[in-house]
Parts: C-alpha cells; sequence; structure tokens
C-alpha cells in the first residue's frame, strides 16, 4: 500500500512535538533549588557556629556540643553541595575551594575549644587567687600589686593589644619584686604563673577567633550561589526556548491539522501561563534571597499581591502554624478579611482532602454539601478557594491559600506550581523567624555581659561576707545547745540563724544573678512560702504599714527553688514598702487561674494552661511611664540608696520559673506586681521525710584536713563543741603518714581546703585507698566543677559546705557513723 505524504508526516510530527516537549521540561530546578538550600543551612550553620564560638570566649557555653554540631552541618552542607550543585568544572573547584575553607575552619575550632578550655580554668584560678590576695583585709605594696595586676589582667581580656599584653608583664613583673609574707608564697607563686599564661592565652585565643571569622567562606559561598544562579537562570532559559519553539509548531500545525488546532492553541497558552507563573515564583523566590532581614515581612506583601494577580484571587495569605498563629495577609483594594479568617483555614485545609501535589481546589464553594467546613467558608465570603499547605513532623505547619470573592473559578493552570510557591513563601518565613531568633539572642548577649559586670561586683565582697554569715552561724548552732529549747532566748537565737540563713542565701543569688546555673526544683506550696515570707517581713516594715495576706488556696503549688520564689516575695514587698511614705498596707493575693489561649502580658507571655497568680500591690505614690519601662532594668533605680538590682532578680528569678510578670501602676494611686507561675497538681506537692534527728558525737576521733591553719582550729573548736574529738593536719603529708601508721585510731576523715602540695581529691584517694572502711567528707564551697564519678573514684561518703556549720557537719557525720554506731550496739 503507497504511504502518502501526510501520512509520513504525521509520525515525524509527532517526533518533533515530542522531541520538543523532552527539551522544555527542566529536570535540574529542584536540584539546584536543593543545592540553593544547602547553601543557607550552610549560612546559617556558620552564624550559629561563630555565635557560639563568642558566647564561649565569653565563657558563657558550657559546653562544646553546639559547636560539634555546627561543624557537622557545615561539613554536611557542603557534601550535599557536592551532590546536587556539579554542573562543570569552575563550580565543582568552587565548592572544593569552600569545602577547603570549611576544613581549615574546623581545624581552628579544634584549636579554638583546647585553648579557650585552659584559658577560662586560668581565668578562674586567676579571679580566685586575686581576690584572696588582694582583698579589703589586706594591705601595703603586696595588695596593691595584686590589685594593679587584677586590673591590668581585667583590661587584657577586653583588649588584647600589645599595649596591654607589656601592661600585664609590667605588673607580672612588679609582682616579683615585691616582699612576700610568710605563707602567701605559693598562692603568689600560682597567681604569676596563671598570670603568665593568659599573658599568652588571651592575645592568642582572639587572634584564633579573629583568624576563624577572616576565612573567605562568605564569598566563596557568594560565589558558588552565582555560579548555580546562573546555571539556573541558563537551564530555565533553555526550557523556556524549547516552549517557546513548541507553542511555533503548534501553530504551524494548526492549518493541516485544524480538528487539532484549537486543543494545541489552548495548551500553549496554558503553557505560556504556567511559565509566567513560574517566572514570577522565581523573581518572589530571588526576591526573598537577597532581601536584607527587615525587608522580609514588607516583601511578604508583594509576593502575595503578585501571586494573587496571576491567579486572579481577591485574597492572598499565608498563615503559619504555632502558637499564636501568625497570618500574612493581602486583599484587594475594597475587599476586608472577616474575623477570625484566614486564621482558620490550616484547620480547614487539613479536613478538606488534597488533590494534585497536596492542593486543596474547590472551584465552587456553594455547590459543596451541607457542612460546618461549607458554612465556614461562606462566612469569610469565599466563592472559590485554593490553598496548598506545608507539612513537618508535626502536622501542617503552614497554609498559602488564596480567596475569589467573585463568583469565578481562580486560573487552574497556576495552581499546579503552587507547591514551589509555598516552599518559597515557607522558606521566607522561616528566615524571618530565625533573623528574629538572631536579633533575641544579641540583645541576651548584650543582657549577659551586663550581668557579668554584676558577678564581678559581687565576687569581690562574697568570700569576706560568706566568712561572717558562717561563723555568726557557727556560734549560734553551738549556743542553741547551751539553751533551753522553748525558751525566749531559744526563740531569739532561732531567729538569728533564720535571718543568718537567709543572708547566706541572698548571697548565693547575688553571686549567680547573671549566670544562674540549674537549681533543683521541687514542688512549692505557695500557702507555706508566703506564711514564712509574711513572718520575716512584719518585724522589718515600718510601724506605720501593714501586710494583709488574704486567703491562699492551698492548690496553689508550683515547681521551683522555694529559697529563690521567697526571694521575689520579699523584694516585691520591700520594693512596695519603699514606695510609700505614708500609713497603708501592702496586700499579697493568690489566685488560680485557668488559660485558654496565649496572653501577653507587660514583660513575658503565657501559654494555654493552669497558672497560680501572686498579687503585691500598694498604695504608694506609682510609677510614671517612663519609670515602668525601665523598672527590671539592672541598676536602674528611682531611690538614691537603692541598687537597682532587686527587680531586676524578680525578673531573672521568675523566667528561670517558666513564668511572667505583669505590671500596673499609676502615680499618685499606687502599684500592682502580678507574678504568673505554671501551676502543679496539690497531689504532687509531697512534704519531704525529715531527716533522722542529728545526734551529738561519742568522742569518735576524726582525723581533720586544712591548709588553712586559723580556719583548722576554729573547725577543730566546732568538732568538739559537737562531742568529737578532732586531730587537725595541715599538711597533706602529715595526714597521710598518720592515717598510714595507725588507721584503726580514727573512725571518719574530714578533708578541707587544700592549695599548696596536694588537690583535696587526690588525697581523699590515697586515704581511701589506706582505710578503705573509713567514711571521708569533703568540704568545699562549690562542687559545680566536680562530677559525680570524680567524688565516687576518690571514695567521698558525704560532702558538706564551707564555711562549715554545725547543724550541716552534725547531721553529715551522725549518717556516715550510723552504720558503726548500729554494729556496735548490736555487738553489745
Amino acid at each position: 500500500m503507497r504511504i502518502t505524504p501526510a501520512a509520513a508526516a504525521v509520525p515525524l510530527l509527532l517526533f518533533l512535538l515530542t522531541w520538543l516537549s523532552l527539551r522544555a521540561v527542566n529536570p535540574d530546578a529542584e536540584s539546584f533549588d536543593r543545592a540553593l538550600e544547602a547553601l543557607d543551612r550552610f549560612a546559617m550553620s556558620e552564624n550559629a557556629q561563630r555565635r557560639d564560638i563568642l558566647m564561649a570566649r565569653t565563657g558563657m557555653l558550657r559546653n562544646y556540643d553546639p559547636l560539634v554540631r555546627e561543624v557537622n552541618a557545615l561539613s554536611e552542607s557542603v557534601n550535599q553541595l557536592r551532590e546536587t550543585a556539579v554542573v562543570d568544572s569552575e563550580t565543582a573547584k568552587a565548592i572544593d575551594q569552600l569545602a577547603a575553607s570549611v576544613s581549615r575552619e574546623n581545624e581552628l575550632v579544634e584549636q579554638f575549644k583546647s585553648d579557650n578550655a585552659l584559658l577560662q580554668n586560668s581565668l578562674a584560678y586567676f579571679s580566685l587567687f586575686s581576690s584572696r590576695l588582694g582583698s579589703s583585709e589586706r594591705d601595703g605594696p603586696l595588695a596593691t600589686a595584686v590589685s594593679a595586676l587584677a586590673a591590668a589582667m581585667l583590661s587584657l581580656t577586653l583588649d588584647t593589644s600589645a599595649r596591654a599584653v607589656r601592661e600585664v608583664e609590667n605588673r607580672l613583673d612588679g609582682l616579683a619584686g615585691q616582699f612576700i609574707p610568710t605563707g602567701d608564697g605559693p598562692a603568689i607563686q600560682a597567681l604569676s604563673a596563671h598570670g603568665r599564661l593568659l599573658q599568652d592565652l588571651l592575645p592568642k585565643t582572639d587572634n584564633l577567633v579573629k583568624t576563624l571569622f577572616a576565612l573567605p567562606t562568605g564569598s566563596q559561598r557568594k560565589v558558588v550561589r552565582s555560579m548555580i544562579l546562573t546555571h539556573q537562570s541558563a537551564s530555565r532559559e533553555t526550557a523556556r526556548r524549547f516552549r517557546v519553539l513548541l507553542y511555533a509548531t503548534s501553530v504551524l500545525l494548526l492549518g493541516v491539522l485544524v480538528h487539532l488546532g484549537l486543543r494545541v492553541r489552548r495548551g500553549a497558552l496554558a503553557m505560556q501561563r504556567r511559565a509566567a507563573f513560574e517566572h514570577v515564583v522565581a523573581k518572589i523566590s530571588t526576591r526573598f534571597i537577597n532581601a536584607r532581614p527587615h525587608e522580609i515581612g514588607a516583601y511578604f506583601q508583594q509576593a502575595l499581591g503578585e501571586l494573587a494577580e496571576i491567579l486572579d484571587a481577591d485574597r492572598a495569605y499565608f498563615v503559619l502554624a504555632g502558637k499564636p498563629i501568625r497570618v500574612h495577609a493581602w486583599s484587594r483594594q475594597m475587599v476586608t478579611c472577616p474575623p477570625n479568617w484566614p486564621d482558620q483555614a490550616s484547620a480547614l485545609a487539613a479536613r478538606f482532602p488534597p488533590g494534585k501535589d497536596g492542593i486543596v481546589y474547590i472551584p465552587a464553594v456553594d455547590r459543596l454539601p451541607p457542612s460546618r467546613d461549607r458554612d465556614a467558608l461562606v462566612a469569610a465570603g469565599v466563592s472559590s478557594w485554593a490553598c496548598v499547605s506545608t507539612i513537618d513532623e508535626n502536622g501542617i505547619s503552614g497554609v498559602l491559600g488564596f480567596d475569589a470573592l467573585r463568583p469565578r473559578p481562580h486560573k487552574v493552570e497556576g495552581l499546579g506550581l503552587l507547591r514551589f510557591a509555598v516552599d518559597t513563601v515557607a522558606n521566607a518565613a522561616a528566615r524571618e523567624v530565625l533573623e528574629q531568633e538572631r536579633t533575641r539572642l544579641e540583645t541576651r548577649l548584650q543582657q549577659a555581659r551586663r550581668m557579668e559586670t554584676v558577678g564581678a561586683l559581687a565576687s569581690g565582697i562574697a568570700h569576706n561576707f560568706n566568712n561572717i554569715i558562717g561563723a555568726i552561724l557557727g556560734h549560734v548552732e553551738m549556743a542553741e545547745e547551751q539553751v533551753v529549747p522553748g525558751s525566749r532566748p531559744r526563740r531569739h537565737i532561732e531567729a538569728i540563724r533564720l535571718a543568718a540563713e537567709r543572708a547566706s542565701d541572698l548571697v548565693d543569688q547575688i553571686l549567680t544573678f547573671g549566670r544562674r546555673r540549674d537549681s533543683r526544683r521541687r514542688p512549692v506550696s505557695m500557702q507555706a512560702l508566703i506564711s514564712e515570707s509574711a513572718a520575716l517581713l512584719r518585724p522589718s516594715l515600718p510601724s506605720r504599714l501593714d501586710l494583709v495576706v488574704r486567703d491562699i488556696p492551698q492548690a496553689a503549688v508550683v515547681s521551683g527553688e522555694g529559697a529563690q520564689l521567697q526571694q521575689v516575695i520579699l523584694n516585691l514587698c520591700y520594693n512596695a514598702a519603699q514606695a510609700m511614705e505614708e500609713e497603708g498596707c501592702i496586700e499579697i493575693e493568690v489566685k488560680m487561674q485557668e488559660i485558654e489561649s496565649v496572653r501577653s502580658l507587660t514583660h513575658g507571655e503565657l501559654g494555654s494552661g493552669r497558672y497560680v497568680r501572686v498579687t503585691v500591690s500598694d498604695a504608694g505614690r506609682g510609677m510614671d511611664e517612663r519609670s515602668l519601662g525601665r523598672i527590671f532594668e539592672p541598676f536602674f533605680t528611682t531611690r538614691l540608696a537603692g541598687n537597682g538590682l532587686g527587680l531586676a532578680t524578680v525578673r531573672e528569678i521568675i523566667q528561670e520559673h517558666a513564668g511572667a510578670i505583669n505590671v500596673s501602676s499609676k502615680v499618685g494611686v499606687g502599684s500592682r506586681f502580678e507574678v504568673w507561675l505554671p501551676s502543679i497538681a496539690s497531689t504532687e506537692a509531697t512534704p519531704r521525710e525529715d531527716d533522722p534527728t542529728p545526734q551529738l558525737g561519742r568522742g569518735e576521733t576524726l582525723l581533720v584536713v586544712d591548709d588553712d591553719r586559723k580556719r583548722l582550729l576554729a573547725d577543730e573548736d566546732m568538732l568538739a563543741a559537737l562531742g568529737y574529738e578532732p586531730v587537725g593536719f595541715s599538711s597533706a603529708a602529715d595526714a597521710l603518714a598518720a592515717c598510714r601508721a595507725a588507721p584503726e585510731r580514727f573512725e571518719a576523715l574530714l578533708i578541707g581546703h587544700l592549695m599548696f602540695d596536694m588537690p583535696a581529691l587526690d588525697l581523699a584517694a590515697f586515704l581511701h585507698e589506706i582505710a578503705p572502711s573509713l567514711p571521708i567528707l569533703l568540704a568545699t564551697a562549690s562542687t559545680e566543677h566536680i562530677s559525680v564519678d570524680e567524688l565516687a573514684n576518690a571514695g567521698i561518703s558525704e560532702v558538706v559546705r564551707r564555711p562549715l556549720a554545725s547543724s550541716e557537719i552534725m547531721a553529715a557525720l551522725s549518717r556516715c557513723l550510723a552504720p558503726k554506731s548500729a554494729a556496735a550496739s548490736a555487738e553489745s
């Protein structure tokens, strides 16, 4: 059979159309997008790494786990770039240069971790020795030289220039030439050693940080991004050209295939609109990528408007799920959104079955069957609705929606690219959140630096003040044993002890202000806490003021640290008393309150849940708007005798307890402070089981070691008063010799402060090896840098606080000696 030319042309035309269609597809678009996402993750990881390096340099980063994660994230991003973005040799070379910089950056980070750990350790010891040697109790040239060295070292921590280094070196040389009193030699040697080490470490570490920050990763990343965008544009341009050719070929076929011409033409027009939509989405994506942080919010309106114009929609919005819900919306002129819309879009999108590419498209709302969802769309005035969602591990995280208010459908040709559009908008929203988080972290860093100043101020008086309080507590507890229980003198002594313990807690709070550690949380009954606080407040308030405590619900129980929460109540009441110059009353009220949705207060935000609200109100002079906005700032005060730390401490404590504060005040009327704390079930507030009553000693012999002779004699006097027979040693070698000679002579071992010849833990380990059955007690001011494993390996049975308190040491010795006493009783 003869084949006609028309029949022969059909396969050729089909082949031509097929070839053009295949070339019009852009298969590399997704690969380029993944490469750009990898570059964005690289930038975020690098910014986070540099932030954490600065935090570690200032001593605010407790461990280096974040740096390890960020190093791994940078390497992973580079590997992903190699997998997705290698198009030619120039791109591969640029990525290899970026990888080399990342490798160099990893080496510098490892070196920084080692140097910074040594630096922070030396700074701590230097501060300890300089505080001791330059305390206010000392005077003379040596104390002056130590103080000058400490000031020069502080300047070096802020400025590591050669001038500052020379100044520290001169101060060290001057200290070496001072006359050293007997007993201060080892401390001076340790101070000088750490000073010499810091003289080298501080400039070295800062230069290392500068070298790390000077690495050209930013410029290299921009080069790689430019290459990827160039290849992406070329790929899209090639696809666009083939689409144009496909359209031209379709037009030429119009004369030959009339009955197919209209369909081909409609298809070509649809592809053209799709290309326009893709172009708009690409332009939006590029705009968001190149936008500066403060411009992202404004670009949302423009992007939603451009997308709505393409789809012929009257309203467009992007709803970001969370608490609270965040909405970016656009609408035509004279068009508004009804209440609760588009806040409901996320919930509605989850209830409608998605179509292709996860897109929900309802061309005619009035044709839906009657339902609550249809009523919600009708109430919002929607005639035609299209939306697409982004999904994360928690479900729908964001919804991009378009409303047509008039009876006309969306231009469905663009709906297929809504997935690309929602990803672009979602990435921009995520970047906006990250920029806000970065700003918040910068603010917190500035606050932390101010808190560091408070810590430096407090550390100068803490040592002597704690010794004074320890002496008061020791003498009070010994006096309690000589006074008849229940008598008036006994009650006065107990009141003195309670006040001294509160003073000790107050010093601890001041020292930890701005650099708080995790406290031991336990259920706290607000009823008991406020009753105890009121007992402390009433004797100290002026006689013209009354303290009124309203009925407190028994179910008002929170999880927290009792001493800190009591400090909040005391500070607020003292602040109220100072604001009242005439007669009046301070009122404390506690209420339980359920919150169903997010609530913003003047200082903080509350999520849904059950809360305890503690209100302290007064009828004082009140505050104006300017003072009200600054009352929680450290060092801000309106009183000549104030230090500006009371309310700042209150805010720190409430933030640590996941609470918030609401303040209202009016000049001449008074002020009202509301403290909101998360409530826990009252059944959880189980009372603590009291420890067995400690017993006085029965002449047990104790080996006591402390290198400070005066402190050793005071400890021996306290232990003797408690009924024990202390044998004191100021040298670790003498203590070891005595234990080796007659280990059965001693019932327990107490190790105090050792600095010169042997660390306390090492001495404990040697003594435990000599006499494994003897309990060992460690007296220390802080166990922050001692792990549980180290204590167990050294054979430590109990840890008590330094300076010694008789009740605490008596309880610890009772626990340690109880097994031996029980065994002796059984034998008798």
